[in-house]
């Protein structure tokens, strides 16, 4: 399989259709929920860039049996009309930042000025708990690279909630002025401006309040309206709210998607891609009695009510593979 798969992507780049250098490494297509069905994927973050989306995700990596996540690289798949996929070689590990012992958790890489930050959560070598780090490339698919050399926030930085998991699931949204903010957090959700160099905090960290929040903020903006998307109680089902200002305050509006099957957790990317919008998120369909620790990465279409409000996302197994479905 994994030989087909190759000539596959070796026929793909022999008919150039990729007007950026991209290495791939594996090409195959969608066929359904879940999307990825070689390995095991989860917490997905999704960038639009180019004509082409790309979705960045950790990898679960623990073995039969083994309950609990052990995830040690995040990986990038790429595609231009949510068909055919590429996945390129693994472009950042929890090694790339010297200052980490480990785990490579929900992560979202965004463009700006033709620079790629990736904001990820891993856990610190030094100094207790998860922490949030930030690699930057020339290319989408990278390789990364520590942009800091040390962690942007980490846990004695946030007092809110006493546990050591508080810092994760970082996303970074760039509003129409050129202001970036960084949203994350698990138990209590945070956000802070960011420096227009993407690597430096701009002001204090202040808290999002919203109901029911567990973690895996999303922040997008659309017709003047911001959402912000995320995880709520345990099992997690995905909610939002919506706001005429990113400093809030954020309406409560209700659920978008329920509990995902066989994962007690979720995690939600919401892009626009080529005038469709796409729900990105995970279940654990494809080892229904491993727990939450081998999760994949589905995707489904998203619709708006007529007042901006979202519809509930309808899981299914045929996903987007047929694209006039819509």
């Amino acid at each position: 399989m994994k030989n087909y798969l190759s000539a596959m992507a070796l026929s793909v780049l022999a008919t150039g259709l990729f007007a950026q250098d991209l290495k791939v490494d594996t090409t195959f297509k969608n066929t359904g929920n879940p999307l990825i069905k070689y390995k095991f994927t989860a917490d997905p973050g999704a960038l639009v860039y180019k004509d082409r989306v790309y979705i960045y995700a950790g990898h679960d990596q623990a073995k039969p049996g083994e309950n609990r996540y052990v995830m040690n690289e995040w990986l990038c798949f790429s595609s231009a009309d949510m068909q055919t996929w590429d996945e390129h070689p693994v472009p950042l590990t929890y090694k790339d930042f010297a200052w980490s012992k480990g785990d490579c958790w929900a992560s979202q890489v965004v463009e700006r000025d033709g620079k790629f930050y990736w904001y990820v959560s891993t856990s610190h070598k030094d100094i207790h708990g998860k922490a949030i780090g930030v690699a930057v490339s020339d290319s989408p698919v990278g390789p990364f690279k520590d942009a800091r050399g040390t962690a942007l926030v980490t846990n004695d930085m946030t007092t809110v909630t006493k546990h050591s998991w508080e810092d994760i699931d970082p996303t970074v949204f760039v509003d129409d002025d050129g202001q970036a903010y960084m949203f994350w957090g698990n138990t209590t959700c945070y956000y802070v401006k960011l420096k227009a160099n993407m690597v430096e905090l701009d002001g204090p960290i202040k808290q999002v309040h919203i109901p029911s929040f567990t973690e895996a903020p999303w922040v997008h903006k659309r017709k003047g309206w911001y959402y912000l998307s995320y995880a709520s109680e345990f099992p997690e089902k995905i909610v939002y709210a919506m706001s005429k200002n990113i400093n809030g305050p954020w309406e409560y509006k209700g659920i978008i998607n329920e509990i995902a099957g066989n994962s007690n957790t979720n995690h939600q990317a919401i892009i626009n891609f080529k005038g469709k919008d796409y729900f990105i998120y995970h279940n654990g369909a494809l080892v229904p009695d491993a727990g939450s620790f081998h999760r994949s990465v589905c995707v489904d279409y998203l619709y708006y009510n007529k007042d901006g409000s979202i519809k509930r996302v309808m899981m299914t197994s045929e996903g987007v593979s047929n694209e006039g479905r819509k």
